[in-house]
């Protein structure tokens, strides 16, 4: 099973694979979580300075976990489009054409669960963007890829309230 999270920053992606990976259910799961400081330190531009080279090895590691057989991630494809079409340096054309390929692949996510940032505070790691506008623009963003692609996953729920909360609904939705 290809379970995703999606969502924009600071919302508890990666506090919440952290959680699942200590539940039997997903014993045998690979965890997917955020490299961005890795990324950076490679030389890859993040947030708003993005480019199309980074925003496409940034789909690269998304199809990458979609090769796994049972695998939870705290990105999904439709973060990718997200964060490349608010991109400042990406050219409105190059944008449509990565999306059309992109979303290809929002198909082979079994669950997409989106989470919202109703109620999460913004956190400075270093390395994420701390802009609040930026963070509500990729939210919206995020919703309209949903909105416009997500019919391709089959299972694309939204995730409220605190990580306890989020695990259990998770858990009414997924169908072991």
């Amino acid at each position: 099973m290809k379970i995703g999270l999606c969502g924009t920053m600071s919302v508890g992606k990666t506090t919440l694979v952290n959680k699942l990976k200590k539940l039997g259910q997903f014993k045998g799961y690979e965890f997917a979580t955020e490299r961005s400081e890795y990324l950076r330190d490679l030389g890859i531009p993040l947030n708003t300075d993005s480019t199309l080279n980074g925003q496409t090895i940034f789909l690269a590691e998304r199809v990458a976990e979609l090769m796994k057989e049972n695998v939870i991630t705290d990105r999904t494809v439709l973060d990718v489009i997200a964060f490349t079409n608010l991109a400042k340096s990406i050219d409105f054309k190059d944008k449509e054409y990565f999306e059309d390929y992109a979303r290809v692949f929002v198909g082979q996510y079994d669950y997409i669960f989106y989470i919202s940032p109703e109620g999460t505070v913004m956190e400075d790691n270093g390395v994420r963007e701390t802009d609040l506008e930026y963070r509500e623009a990729i939210d919206d963003a995020i919703i309209s890829a949903m909105n416009t692609f997500g019919h391709r996953c089959k299972n694309v729920h939204m995730l409220k309230g605190t990580t306890l909360e989020r695990i259990e609904q998770m858990l009414g939705v997924i169908q072991f």
